[in-house]
């Protein structure tokens, strides 16, 4: 049976044919890790690396106007730094991996016909294509800026067509499945009604507590929209009703048994399976609950007073 991969590490083969180990923590800098893997020098340097309490730092030389010099600016711009922790965790993914096969060569030097090239490499995967592209923009966005090339090539470079329906949205009739497979006074019908009635994303959802309330409503600083956008949410009396118990020292109202928040990856995967115990079709995501809340759930419902436990 094939060994499972520790947590973070990420392999892969380079243009050489050699293997390539990185540990990618959200939120630091990836580090490069002995290969292969499950050797005794790969599992000294990933215990030492979990453990370190303070980010990881990449030691990498690179040449002024390099792609790699250009990629190291955009990590320290207010570009990247508005950005959520995950979110950079991400982005970093997709451009270090540009950087291993790339790196050394010159910013300025990025032409339509490179990336096109770099694109129809990903032709089997279109969905990493479309998403190497925009990270690609991003990083060309801040070099004009920053003053080391004029253009972007990205603009004018040739886009991927993705067939994708995108996240289901939930009906009425899911709503009702959804409500009836899981009754009033479960943590996942709390979970479902904070979702509905106030259309955040999952990311958001998951933070929403008592702590966000004012005299207008919840107010709570959004984690993933560019610039941190602060929204303003009625308490809806029917949501109201269902966060009334919830005690006011909890970290938020969408917690586990221990009282912890939840993560948004593993509410996610939370969310879904409870609407497959209920007889809701695949892909009934979070997202899609979002998606199939009405505004009169949302925005225009009506603020009420609401009392809790001060436990």
């Amino acid at each position: 049976m094939r060994q499972r991969k520790p947590k973070y590490v990420n392999e892969y083969i380079d243009r050489h044919g050699k293997p390539r180990v990185y540990l990618r923590r959200p939120g630091r800098a990836q580090i490069a890790l002995p290969a292969p893997l499950y050797t005794p020098e790969f599992w000294t340097a990933y215990r030492a690396a979990m453990s370190a309490d303070e980010p990881l730092q990449v030691t990498r030389r690179v040449k002024a106007g390099s792609i790699a010099a250009a990629v190291n600016g955009y990590y320290v711009s207010t570009e990247f730094k508005v950005l959520a922790e995950t979110t950079k965790a991400t982005y970093r993914g997709v451009l270090d991996r540009f950087v291993d096969k790339h790196g050394a060569g010159p910013i300025a030097g990025l032409q339509p016909k490179h990336i096109n090239k770099l694109i129809d490499e990903m032709a089997d995967t279109p969905s990493a294509a479309s998403n190497f592209r925009k990270r690609l923009k991003g990083l060309l966005d801040y070099a004009v800026s920053a003053g080391l090339r004029a253009d972007n090539p990205v603009v004018v470079a040739k886009k991927v067509k993705l067939k994708t329906t995108g996240h289901r949205t939930w009906t009425e009739e899911d709503i009702t499945k959804f409500r009836k497979h899981h009754e009033v006074g479960t943590p996942l019908r709390l979970a479902f009604e904070v979702l509905l009635h106030t259309g955040l994303r999952r990311s958001d959802a998951v933070r929403l507590g008592w702590q966000h309330l004012t005299k207008d409503g919840f107010v709570i600083t959004t984690k993933k929209s560019q610039g941190h956008v602060e929204l303003c949410i009625p308490v809806h009396s029917d949501l109201a009703r269902y966060i009334a118990d919830c005690p006011k020292s909890g970290p938020a109202f969408i917690a586990t048994m221990y009282g912890r928040a939840r993560s948004e990856k593993a509410f996610s995967t939370w969310i879904s399976e409870a609407a497959s115990d209920a007889g809701l079709p695949p892909k009934s995501s979070p997202h899609g609950v979002r998606k199939g809340a009405p505004e009169s759930r949302q925005v225009k419902g009506r603020s009420v007073a609401i009392h809790y436990k001060t436990s």
